[in-house]
């Protein structure tokens, strides 16, 4: 199913907030919180909807009926206590031990739920680089996998995981600059 997403006026409503309540994720922007903010820079996109889907097994399909590189993200925190999210194309191995070593950072585990979305606004199987926009304090290290940056759109989930959107792969990083954030593209193949 495909649904092409015209300029939505910003909701003043926010999903997903955790049954906490805690403020940073009760002020997460919406899906179509972050459809206005993308019209509000002239950002075209293309979305498409489908099934919740959780891992990159799941969707495979997806790939194939939409055009654009696809995207797997990860939300990590080093030893440090520094947080990554790390968007790198699907099909690409991230060894997480060879690109901490590559980019400076500590050992690297997965961040929590808890602090996903106390950071990013999400939830686990909804990561995406959209997702920036949420961290308002600037905490989390954005790095791009440079064989995603091979192609001219990208896909990513637009806050949920019920839907794709493809983006222009230079509309892309100019909204992740926007939110306050400078994309690392590394070469995550030869990250060793």
């Amino acid at each position: 199913m495909i649904e092409q997403r015209p300029s939505l006026p910003r909701d003043a409503t926010a999903e997903g907030a955790v049954a906490d309540g805690s403020a940073a994720s009760a002020s997460a922007a919406s899906r179509e919180q972050l459809f206005a903010r993308l019209a509000e820079f002239g950002i075209a996109t293309r979305t498409y909807e489908h099934a919740a889907v959780f891992t990159v097994e799941e969707s495979h399909g997806l790939e194939r009926e939409i055009p654009g590189g696809h995207t797997k993200n990860l939300f990590l925190k080093d030893n440090k206590d520094a947080l990554f999210l790390v968007v790198a194309e699907s099909s690409t191995r991230v060894d997480l031990k060879a690109l901490a070593g590559r980019i400076g950072a500590g050992r690297f585990s997965f961040g929590k739920p808890d602090l996903l979305m106390r950071t990013l606004g999400v939830t686990p199987g909804s990561v995406n680089a959209f997702a920036v926009c949420n961290d308002t304090a600037g905490v989390v290290s954005v790095v791009i996998d440079a064989r995603l940056m091979r192609h001219d759109s990208v896909n990513c989930h637009p806050m949920t995981n019920t839907a794709t959107t493809n983006i222009a792969r230079d509309d892309l990083l100019r909204f992740i600059r926007a939110t306050g954030h400078e994309p690392r593209v590394v070469d995550l193949e030869s990250a060793g």
